[in-house]
């Protein structure tokens, strides 16, 4: 089993957290949902609620195996935390996985780990994947490293099953 973080805020686009939240538990692993506030709900783009487990700013990288990060609107609010950032880039120093979705690409801009890296995400971010160093690649999934992106909800059954892929290791 493996414990995998996934990060929320409000506007959290609601597909792209409960489809592999719900089918990285069916494989046995442990999904901790941190958001700005623990035991806070947190509604999502289409009003589907998520009650945090944890705060964010209580979180350690190094007690976790892998990052989730939905996309919505909560990524343009989350990228401005400190603290997402520097959880990011351990993930990232780490070589954890990272799955990222549709807009959460906008994390990873600014967390600066995107540089030289093949990705993907919505096509309304991909210019600023791109000057962020990335080079962007319209497909369903794109794996680099330890870096799992995925474009949008219609990608997340490819996107869940390329996260569930990387824990086997």
């Amino acid at each position: 089993m493996k414990k995998i973080l996934a990060i929320v805020d409000h506007v959290y686009e609601d597909l792209e957290l409960w489809y592999p939240k719900i089918r990285l538990e069916e494989e046995g692993h442990e999904v901790v949902v941190a958001a700005p506030v623990a035991g806070e709900t947190y509604s999502g783009k289409h009003g589907y609620p998520c009650v945090s487990d944890a705060a964010i700013a209580d979180m350690n990288s190094e007690d976790f195996d892998a990052l989730l990060v939905p996309g919505g609107f909560a990524p343009d609010k989350l990228r401005r935390d400190p603290k997402v950032l520097s959880l990011v880039k351990e993930f990232n120093d780490a070589q954890k996985p990272i799955g990222h979705i549709c807009h959460a690409g906008w994390i990873l801009i600014s967390a600066d780990v995107l540089r030289g890296r093949n990705t993907t995400s919505t096509v309304g971010i991909k210019d600023d994947m791109n000057n962020a160093g990335g080079t962007w690649i319209d497909e369903a999934v794109v794996i680099d490293g330890n870096q799992i992106a995925a474009r949008t909800p219609k990608d997340l059954a490819p996107f869940s099953k390329a996260l569930v892929d990387a824990l086997k290791n």
